[in-house]
């Protein structure tokens, strides 16, 4: 993929100079799936619940909508009941920690859940809610990074039902070894059910079902260029056997009686194209992830102007390609962030999800910076569609922002 096969997709007002360096809190539409949402507004517009001609052709993009997105994944036993379509990938999260819990009602009083201390809030703030109704909630460390595996071992015990943990953390790009993470928990109980937020994970750090070892996986359109509003929850055939997930949505009894509601289907049917079209060039989206990153990290390396800033994202095998946090020497993030806009240059001060408030990150804080590198950290999000001489031009405005910034902080 280049950079001018979004060409069509640009706004008239949108200048040819924009940077848009903020794939992680959302991406542009690819062609795929604009012709897909197209066709399903104007041509397959049915309600796939209803059963005439329109509600049967409805149906059939419905479950080859599925099966696409199963055969994504690496699925190679597909059933329709293995995922389960939603508004998004917060919704997802839910379903997967309420939804668990309530599959289980005696774990209300007594029963206990793990999850990191650097997750998503979806799932933070569902863990919050859990916790006001009798669970027990665990967060792990993850100074660095790194999910602590001596204090995970510690905390499991016969009481754990459910642990969530993130597949790729959506500020620093740090990787949690899920399937090290489940195996764990299945020596100590083997009808634990592993859920990963894997929003960040899908199509840009390679993953196969086999090899992951969760039971709930969650996904999401807007960040692997489809449309916003629609995601998905993989449940496996583990789950749906033992009747380990019950629906938090009651109403129609649509997609098999856990998410109640009619579907999306143009969301649908664009999540299904955008997900098809990046699985299909995902080798080569992510050699050019990579080779972005390691670009722009040598600009940050190589300049002396540019010394004092510190790059907080994993240097290892255990990082996605398409994020980068970094740390600006004594210059808040918005006020770079405004710099850098001004500019047409578009980052993060963080997770785009909560970056319009205005407390700091506490991923950073558990991650090991200090409050005030972390109200100085931006997030670089990279997507095939970006060149090279972007992130030159990005750098460039990074060693005006450093020297003319810190001269007036």
């Amino acid at each position: 993929m280049n950079a001018s096969s979004f060409k069509q997709n640009v706004p008239a007002d949108q200048p040819d100079t924009l940077i848009y360096l903020d794939h992680c809190a959302t991406t542009r539409p690819c062609p795929a799936a604009i012709d897909a949402m197209q066709k399903a507004l104007c041509t397959n517009w049915g309600n796939p619940s209803s059963l005439h001609c329109m509600g049967t052709a409805a149906q059939h993009l419905l479950q080859q909508s599925r099966m696409t997105l199963l055969q994504t994944l690496g699925y190679e036993n597909e059933k329709p009941e293995n995922l389960i379509f939603t508004a998004g990938g917060t919704e997802a999260d839910h379903l997967a920690l309420f939804g668990t819990t309530y599959a289980k009602a005696q774990h209300l009083h007594g029963g206990k859940i793990i999850i990191s201390d650097s997750e998503h809030a979806a799932v933070e703030q569902a863990a919050q809610v859990l916790e006001t109704m009798g669970i027990e909630v665990v967060r792990i460390p993850t100074r660095g990074g790194v999910f602590d595996m001596d204090a995970y071992q510690k905390a499991l015990t016969p009481h754990v039902f459910l642990v969530s943990c993130m597949l790729v953390n959506n500020e620093t790009g740090a990787v949690n070894d899920i399937a090290e993470i489940a195996a764990a928990a299945r020596r100590v109980r083997s009808d634990v059910t592993i859920h990963t937020d894997a929003v960040q994970g899908y199509q840009k750090f390679p993953f196969r079902l086999s090899k992951l070892g969760a039971d709930l996986i969650t996904l999401s359109a807007h960040k692997i260029h489809g449309p916003k509003g629609v995601g998905a929850l993989y449940v496996s055939p583990a789950v749906c056997k033992s009747k380990r997930l019950r629906c938090i949505i009651t109403g129609g009894g649509q997609e098999h009686d856990m998410r109640s509601g009619t579907e999306n289907m143009p969301g649908i049917a664009g999540f299904a194209a955008a997900a098809a079209w990046g699985d299909k060039q995902l080798r080569e989206h992510l050699k050019k992830l990579h080779m972005l990153r390691d670009h722009l990290l040598q600009r940050l390396q190589t300049d002396p102007a540019l010394s004092e800033i510190q790059c907080n994202s994993p240097q290892s095998a255990l990082c996605a390609p398409h994020i980068l946090s970094i740390t600006l020497p004594h210059i808040k993030s918005n006020t770079a962030l405004n710099f850098l806009s001004a500019r047409g240059i578009c980052v993060s001060g963080g997770s785009a999800c909560s970056s319009n408030h205005p407390q700091i990150s506490r991923t950073l804080l558990h991650f090991g910076l200090d409050r005030n590198a972390a109200d100085s950290t931006l997030r670089i999000s990279f997507s095939p569609e970006n060149t090279i001489d972007q992130l030159d031009r990005f750098a460039d405005a990074l060693r005006e922002a450093v020297t003319t910034l810190i001269r007036f902080s």
